[in-house]
């Protein structure tokens, strides 16, 4: 099953608290943080919400 690469590239200060929860919920701490999740409609969903503080890539 392929995979994303999450990788936090923008600040959670002053985002509002649903943002900050949903980067918590993937495991980003802080910047250029990095994370391999399963690619899932939930996680999808979860990227889409914070897409302006991330950067996706896809692995296989």
């Amino acid at each position: 099953m392929a995979k994303l690469k999450v990788t936090q590239i923008r600040s959670k200060i002053g985002t509002k608290q649903n943002h900050r929860a949903t980067l918590d919920a993937l495991g980003l701490k802080r910047i250029n943080d990095t994370v391999l999740k399963e690619d899932r409609p939930e996680i999808r969903g979860m990227v889409h919400t914070v897409r302006h503080l991330v950067k996706v890539e896809e692995v296989d």
